[in-house]
């Protein structure tokens, strides 16, 4: 298996899920050949590459034009095909197929709204994973989650600093993984 370092996706100034965060992501969402994923929010579509790259079959809901176009960008660099849609979630979410992965990297908003529509539609048994840098954001995923009786439920807390060359760390922001099972 071959993971994929920040600097090798074309990125423009679209933010990204930092290399890290983003394996941490694949596997809180445990893909696997043959999964459906639907990612939300998609930015760059590194968690699609990385999850398509497993043997997902990925849809990238991304509501700006320049990332959604960054999504095709890489998806092609990397061969990893991903089927792109681009609009507000969750109006553009009403013809997606059955899925059994769902990730939130962004809601712009309306993670009240795209958490609804993707607990409506998910498969039982299915995971819900989401990325968060404000606590106001995971308080409400997490309450979401236990509303609906969501199982497996884990927090993470991924606190990454890199090396620069002159032997200096530099702090990324902290960002919690979060997801749950479907009961």
């Amino acid at each position: 298996m071959r993971w994929i370092r920040d600097e090798q996706f074309i990125r423009g100034d679209t933010p990204m899920t930092k290399f890290e965060v983003r394996i941490s992501s694949i596997a809180a969402l445990e893909i696997e050949e043959g999964d459906t994923l639907i990612d939300i929010g998609a930015g760059t579509g590194s968690i699609s590459v990385e999850a398509a790259l497993q043997g997902a079959i990925v849809y990238a809901v991304e509501e700006r034009h320049e990332a959604a176009e960054l999504i095709k960008q890489n998806s092609l660099k990397f061969d990893a095909f991903i089927h792109v849609k681009e609009g507000s979630a969750p109006d553009v979410l009403l013809d997606m197929p059955k899925f059994n992965k769902c990730f939130i990297g962004g809601s712009k908003g309306r993670l009240v709204q795209i958490f609804n529509w993707a607990d409506a539609s998910i498969n039982r048994g299915g995971i819900i994973a989401a990325n968060f840098i404000t606590l106001k954001n995971l308080n409400i995923f997490t309450a979401l989650l236990n509303d609906k009786d969501y199982i497996d439920v884990e927090i993470k807390l991924l606190q990454v600093s890199n090396v620069d060359n002159m032997g200096l760390l530099k702090a990324c922001n902290p960002v919690f993984v979060v997801r749950g099972r479907k009961h």
